[in-house]
This record gives structure tokens, sequence and C-alpha cells, in this order.
């Protein structure tokens, strides 16, 4: 919807989670700015846990990323996932305050950017769970034709970030990847 409303005119620019943007850009809409970067790590969030170690066996994590099932569930093959785990940040912890899980992950640049972070029970390593491609970043889109635009947001862009973003999507590319595949990276 974002991208039709920018496509047909009707906004001028589309601010976007660079980690939720399909890998290949809409025709006629170009992406020349990326604000500095957030923090990339995911977030823990549990009421009865302070991490995964300490569930019990067959306890429930909610998350719809398949990247993160995948790295959790190959770290602790007893824990279960709640797969279809959707909504927005408060949706998802209105599920765990109800009991529906025990746990869920969430970017802590999201919790950061909502001032939520006071949800967080720890803050997870990148070495325990490897990051969305592009997780942390946000990117300004505009239309391909509206150079005064793209001038403008090319005043306001970070480039070290444009850079790691540039290359993690180029990768992701490379792998054929999208929200439907287990796929995490990340720039040093």
């Amino acid at each position: 919807e974002i991208d039709d409303a920018l496509i047909n005119g009707d906004i001028d620019i589309a601010v976007h989670s660079m980690k939720d943007v399909p890998t290949y850009l809409p025709e006629k809409t170009i992406l020349p700015c990326n604000l500095p970067r957030e923090d990339v790590r995911d977030a823990f969030i549990s009421l009865s846990a302070g991490s995964f170690a300490e569930l019990p066996a067959g306890s429930i994590i909610g998350t719809a990323s398949l990247r993160r099932k995948s790295q959790l569930l190959n770290r602790y093959p007893s824990l279960k996932v709640l797969e279809n785990f959707r909504g927005n940040v408060q949706t998802r912890l209105r599920k765990l305050n109800e009991g529906v899980v025990q746990a869920t992950l969430l970017a802590l640049a999201g919790l950061r950017r909502l001032n939520m972070t006071e949800n967080v029970t720890s803050i997870l390593s990148i070495d325990e769970m490897l990051p969305a491609v592009a997780q942390g970043a946000i990117g300004i889109a505009c239309r391909s034709d509206d150079d005064i635009m793209a001038n403008y947001l090319a005043s306001l862009n970070h480039e070290e970030t444009r850079l790691a973003v540039v290359c993690e999507r180029a990768f992701l590319e490379t792998l054929d990847g999208s929200c439907r595949t287990p796929i995490a990276g990340i720039t040093s």
C-alpha cells in the first residue's frame, strides 16, 4: 500500500524498516537514503525466564520469523515455536501477558524506537541470534523520477549504513532470499 501510494504520487516519500523491504524494489522507486543504523540485535522477552536456557522443555516461543525459529530450534530443540505469532509489538506483548507463549523475540531497534525497552528481559548477542539482513536500518524511498526529493534524501543519507545495507541485501539477493527463507546476515 505504501509503495502504491508512492508510485501514484499520493505521498512523496516512504519510510521503511529495511529488514522488511522486499529484495527487489518496486519499479519507479529508489532508496537514496538510509538513516544511521540502530542496534541490530534481537531482544528476548519473557515473564518467567531470563534466557532461553532457563525455559523448561516444551515452552512455547512466539515468532513469525523463520530466521529466528531456525536458529532457536537449532540451539534449543526442546522448545516449541508458535509460528503464526503476528501483530504489532503491543499485540505480541499482550499475547505474552495472556500466557499464549512463554517468550518472544523482537528486534531491539524497534523496541527502542517505540520507547518500549522496559519489556526486554535480555539482549541476545550476535552469536546467539544472527539478525535479519538490514535489521536496525531505516530507509527512505522516493519515486525514481523525483530528482528534487532524491537529492534532498541523499543529503540525509548515512553512508556507512547505506553500504552495510547494500552489502547485506546483495547477499540476500544472491541466495534468492525473501521473508520466506531463514537467512540471516550482518556486515562487520
